[in-house]
C-alpha cells in the first residue's frame, strides 16, 4: 500500500486536537505531519514530546499563523507520502480510512481530488461536503435567499448539495470540502496545490475549481463517514467571517473576471461584505 501522507494545521484547536493525532497515527502505512500555526504553550510542549517518541508524527512549528493553505503548502514540502491527505484538526479518522482513500484513489482516472462524508456527532452530513461550483451567480443567489421565493427554479437552486440522498458508492461531484481533502501526489502539484492567497476558508473550492480547469474530477465517498466537531478553535468568530469573506471577493475575481463582466462581480462582492457587517453587528446581540 502507498504510504499517506496526513497533513493538519493547528491554531488554538482545542483538545480535540490530540483525538485526532489519536486516531490519524492508528492509520495503517501513515504519517502525520502537524503543521502548528499557533497554540498555548503547554499544548506545543505536549506536542514537542509526542514527536519526540513518535517517528511518524512530524511537527512543524516556527513560521506563526500564516493561514490554512499557506499551512497545507508547509505540510506538503514536509510529508514524505505518495498521497496527501488534508485533514482538519478538529476531525476524527476512523479506522483505515487513508488505506481505504488510497485504494479508492487507485481506481479513479487521473488527475483527481477525493472528499469524503463529513458528519456531526449525530451523524448528519455537515454542509458543505459536496457541493456544486461556486460562481458569483450561485453566491448571489445564496446571499439574497431568492432562492425561497422560487425553491425548485434550476437558475435558483442552492449550490450545497448535503440534504441530497447519500450516494452508494463514490461518485464524481463538482466541489469538495477542504476538511477532508485526499489528493495523489502528483495530482495536487498538477492542479498547483492550495493558493497561498486564501488565509482561511473557500481554497478548497478554489483547488476544485483547478483540478477541473486542469482535465481532472473531483469525487466523493461515502463511506465510511469522518467526525468533524467544528468550531472548536479560540479564534474570534467575526475575524473568521472577516477571512471567510475576504476569500470569496478573491475566489470571484480570479476564477470569473474573464466569464462574468466585472459590475456583477464588484456587486456580488458588494453583497457579500454587506452580509458580513450585518453578522458582525448582529453578534453582540445573539
Amino acid at each position: 500500500m502507498p504510504s499517506v501522507s496526513i497533513i493538519s494545521v493547528t491554531f488554538h484547536t482545542g483538545p480535540v486536537l490530540f483525538d485526532m493525532i489519536a486516531a490519524a497515527l492508528a492509520q495503517d502505512d501513515a504519517e502525520l505531519v502537524l503543521v502548528n500555526n499557533g497554540n498555548p504553550l503547554d499544548v506545543f510542549h505536549r506536542l514537542q514530546k509526542m514527536a519526540e517518541a513518535e517517528p511518524r508524527l512530524r511537527l512543524i512549528s516556527g513560521h506563526g499563523n500564516v493561514g490554512f493553505a499557506s499551512g497545507c503548502n508547509i505540510g506538503v514540502e514536509n510529508a514524505g507520502g505518495d498521497y496527501f491527505l488534508f485533514l482538519n484538526p478538529d476531525c476524527v479518522l476512523p479506522p483505515g480510512m487513508a488505506a481505504c482513500l488510497a485504494r479508492e484513489s487507485k481506481n479513479l482516472p487521473r488527475p483527481h481530488l477525493v472528499g469524503a462524508r463529513i458528519v456531526d456527532e449525530n451523524g448528519k452530513e455537515q454542509s458543505g461536503s459536496r457541493r456544486d461550483i461556486l460562481t458569483p451567480w450561485k453566491a448571489f443567489v445564496e446571499v439574497s435567499r431568492i432562492y425561497l421565493l422560487f425553491p425548485k427554479h434550476p437558475y435558483f437552486r442552492r449550490f450545497k448539495w448535503h440534504e441530497l440522498d447519500v450516494p452508494d458508492k463514490t461518485e464524481p461531484v463538482p466541489a469538495i470540502s477542504g476538511a477532508l481533502l485526499f489528493a495523489p501526489r502528483g495530482d495536487y502539484a498538477r492542479a498547483g496545490g492550495f493558493d497561498n492567497g486564501y488565509f482561511l476558508h473557500v481554497e478548497d473550492l478554489d483547488l476544485c475549481f483547478r483540478m477541473h480547469k486542469c482535465g481532472g474530477k473531483v469525487y466523493f465517498m461515502p463511506d465510511p463517514p469522518v467526525l468533524h466537531l467544528g468550531a472548536t478553535s479560540k479564534a474570534p468568530a467575526t475575524l473568521v467571517e472577516w477571512h471567510k469573506t475576504r476569500s470569496f471577493v478573491r475566489y470571484f475575481f480570479n476564477n470569473f473576471s474573464d466569464t462574468y463582466p466585472k459590475f456583477f462581480l464588484c456587486l456580488v462582492s458588494a453583497a457579500v461584505w454587506l452580509r458580513f457587517f450585518l453578522r458582525a453587528a448582529a453578534r453582540p446581540f445573539s
